[in-house]
């Protein structure tokens, strides 16, 4: 029973509750780690107090726990970024300025997740298909700006590309050179806004 399993069997019908408990799990060692391939099924096991067995039940190796844990970290990742959107309000600038905020808090919070789920070699392994939501609602927040008159008319898509690249730059930075000397990350997002988007300094605050 690889010596750590001391908990009870879920009854029938829990199945889908122990999946989401591997998976729990497997989010926090993720952010731990920053690191998917130093994750083992086997320390997921212990972790959640089961035999390595029982992982296999539900995933058919690290690569699909992965996906899965990857997945639900983005569903989560979507959903709060739309709340930080809906705080701030109606104008398309600041929801798109409160978004890319939210994602430098969130970064910070989550660097280790963040590191798989973009800088991990599971995105040549596999395609996670979940992250293209995340594209296609940048993509609308741009293009909001666009249609309320407050930033150039352009390709949305190229524009939201650039914007993107350059925040996860910034943010990976921060990750991975935490002893740089950086400016305050909402300085640089503004920067970013003003340049890249074209938006008049006046609608961001």
């Amino acid at each position: 029973m690889d010596g750590a399993t001391t908990r009870s069997r879920n009854r029938r019908g829990q199945g889908e509750l122990l999946r989401r408990e591997i998976i729990d799990a497997a989010l926090r060692m993720l952010n731990e780690l920053g690191d998917d391939e130093a994750l083992s099924l086997r320390a997921v096991a212990r972790e959640v107090g089961i035999a390595a067995t029982s992982v296999y039940i539900h995933f058919a190796d690290r690569d699909e726990l992965v996906f899965s844990a990857l997945e639900r970290s983005t569903v989560d990742l979507l959903r709060d970024l739309e709340q930080a959107e809906d705080s701030a309000g109606e104008d398309p600038v600041r929801r798109l300025r409160a978004r890319l905020l939210f994602l430098g808090s969130w970064t910070r919070e989550y660097a280790g997740l963040y590191k798989v789920l973009h800088e991990s070699t599971l995105n040549r392994r596999m395609h996670l298909i979940f992250k293209e939501e995340l594209s296609v609602r940048a993509i609308a927040a741009v293009q909001a700006c666009m249609d309320a008159g407050l930033a150039p008319a352009d390709d949305a898509a190229a524009v939201a590309l650039d914007l993107r690249s350059a925040v996860h730059g910034a943010v990976s930075i921060r990750i991975n050179e935490p002893e740089a000397s950086l400016p305050p990350l909402d300085e640089q997002v503004d920067r970013f806004l003003r340049k890249l988007v074209g938006v008049p300094v006046e609608h961001m605050f």
